[in-house]
């Protein structure tokens, strides 16, 4: 029997949903996304409720996109950013977040440079929490709309080739599609220099290399993540030339997939160093898609989260 309704209050990563809430998500989004196409983008499902986006570190599709699904869902929106609330005086987060719920929102969606943060929170008041991004920890909206990108692209996820190249020890991405694109039974293979793969990476079921080559043979979707620079300064790889020689996507190595293999990344992209920009712009690329995917996903997880029913 097919879920109809989340069971949690709250959505805090992938590793603590079940493949059934996964696909109450993907289900929903999709009966969603054609509320984007209409001329008049709004229905008024969540009248009368509130979200307040909270947001500690610098995000603009994310951030943006989870205003425009509380605006379609006629949800009052709130957007709060660290440089602008009582945190630059020396409030805490437990503060801030008490004083927020004083205020009776239905939905406080997070994304904080500390992992664990969100669960906190979501300990804390009686709200619905969902997890924007925790640190390195997880991003799980990201995979949902990276798993809904495939599935309507390909039509399935299981058995599919995934594979996840880059900055995997630093990427809350990376973490939060391994656990969802595995539950949905994909096969997930990473690759990425040495000083950029986890120790025991293994351990999360998915086989890692250090040659690029070697995980993008054969793939259904190669996935990009982002070089983060401001961690360049960590010596974590001589040369932002080097990393594109190496591990940049290119029309030569993108041949080794599978002919109509998806590419993906999750933004911002460095053109030029982790994707070339003809691969980027190419027949391939589903970039932009997962973007407008993103609304619908996050406009299915404020209507589940708010007791809406599929």
């Amino acid at each position: 029997m097919s879920l109809m309704k989340l069971t949690q209050k709250d959505l805090l990563g992938i590793k603590e949903l079940t493949v059934d809430e996964i696909q109450l998500i993907l289900d929903t989004a999709e009966s969603f996304i054609e509320v984007s196409t209409r001329e008049i983008k709004k229905v008024p499902t969540l009248r009368g409720k509130t979200v307040i986006n909270l947001f500690f570190e610098a995000s603009t599709r994310t951030r943006t996109s989870f205003e425009i699904a509380g605006k379609r869902l006629s949800a009052d929106t709130i957007n709060i950013s660290s440089s602008t609330s009582s945190v630059v005086k020396g409030e805490t987060l437990i503060d801030t977040a008490r004083n927020l719920e004083a205020m009776n929102p239905d939905v406080i969606v997070l994304r904080h440079s500390t992992p664990g943060a969100p669960h906190m929170l979501a300990r804390l008041v009686q709200q619905s929490i969902i997890n924007a991004g925790d640190g390195a920890h997880e991003h799980p909206t990201q995979a949902l709309l990276d798993m809904m990108t495939v599935r309507i692209k390909k039509g399935r996820i299981a058995g599919l080739k995934v594979a996840i190249i880059g900055d995997i020890t630093h990427s809350r991405v990376a973490r939060s599609n391994i656990y969802g694109f595995q539950k949905m039974g994909a096969k997930v293979v990473v690759a990425g220099p040495a000083t950029m793969m986890p120790r025991g990476i293994e351990q999360m079921g998915v086989e890692a290399f250090l040659h690029v080559e070697d995980a993008i043979k054969d793939a259904d979707v190669v996935m990009m993540l982002r070089v983060q620079m401001e961690r360049q300064q960590q010596n974590i790889f001589p040369s932002l030339r080097e990393y594109s020689a190496y591990f940049g996507l290119n029309r030569k190595n993108l041949a080794l997939a599978n002919k109509d293999a998806l590419v993906m990344h999750p933004g911002p992209m460095n053109r030029g160093v982790e994707i070339s920009p003809d691969i980027a712009d190419g027949t391939n690329s589903v970039i932009l898609a997962q973007v407008t995917y993103g609304v619908a996903v996050r406009m299915a997880i404020l209507y589940l989260l708010t007791g809406g029913q599929s």
